[in-house]
């Protein structure tokens, strides 16, 4: 088979990092990219046989790269530090990688928040890139939503991985925050012009969206949580924005 890499950046993730490097387990090598956690996350990843390199704060897509770069596998998993591969999954991962039929590999995703499977709105199964010939795909520079670039073919695999995206409303509270202060600053790179008024209809518009329109209200308490979290989120983005865009 071939040698099969495992790249995960982490910061401030101990709770998370050792249920995740031991979901993927079957891989040859497994590194995580730190940057510069003030918990046990490195102490952690250590002690359960990664290979962990401190690396300073670039943006998502970067830091991505980053790992990317020190992987030596012919083919490379990237993988979330609240993600996990189940053995069944991990079977298919292999197969693929054993005998490939594309370049690179969708693999499905189901969401949980608080503990609940998420049935619809955003937190229904989607589909992500994180199965790729080393050397085919990138990952996009973007410093939030990155993404996966490949230049061959690209095929879907069957099996989904569990995504716990948010345990505690604390985390998503954190989430929001990080996510949006990034947001902001790639609205201000790109010259977009953003106004007081473009954060409150994002962030109505997010609401109704996820909620009404993708039957987030089906999901219960968690779904209605859920969806003011992403309104939130749309929300600061662009206040953050406008604020930004009026410095001098």
């Amino acid at each position: 088979m071939s040698r099969l890499s495992a790249i995960i950046i982490t910061r401030n993730e101990a709770a998370n990092i050792a249920a995740c490097l031991a979901s993927v387990a079957f891989c040859d090598e497994r590194i995580v990219v730190d940057s510069g956690s003030s918990d046990d996350t490195v102490k952690i990843a250590a002690e359960n046989g990664a290979r962990v390199v401190v690396h300073p704060w670039q943006g998502y897509g970067p830091q991505k790269n980053y790992a990317l770069s020190l992987a030596t596998g012919v083919w490379v998993l990237s993988i979330d530090a609240d993600e996990r591969i189940g053995p069944a999954l991990a079977a298919e991962i292999k197969s693929a990688a054993a005998a490939p039929k594309a370049d690179a590999y969708e693999i499905p995703r189901v969401t949980s928040f608080l503990g609940r499977e998420m049935k619809q709105a955003d937190g229904s199964q989607d589909f992500v890139l994180r199965l790729f010939r080393r050397g085919s795909a990138r990952f996009t520079d973007d410093l939030v939503h990155e993404r996966v670039e490949c230049e061959g073919s690209t095929a879907r695999l069957v099996t989904p991985m569990q995504h716990h995206s948010v345990a505690r409303l604390e985390d998503a509270l954190s989430r929001i925050d990080r996510y949006s202060t990034a947001g902001a600053q790639m609205l201000v790179n790109s010259g977009r012009k953003v106004s007081f008024m473009s954060g409150i209809g994002h962030g109505l518009w997010t609401f109704v969206r996820v909620y009404i329109l993708k039957l987030g209200f089906l999901d219960g308490r968690e779904g209605f949580l859920q969806a003011v979290a992403n309104a939130e989120g749309s929300y600061y983005r662009y206040m953050k924005a406008w604020h930004l865009s009026r410095q001098p």
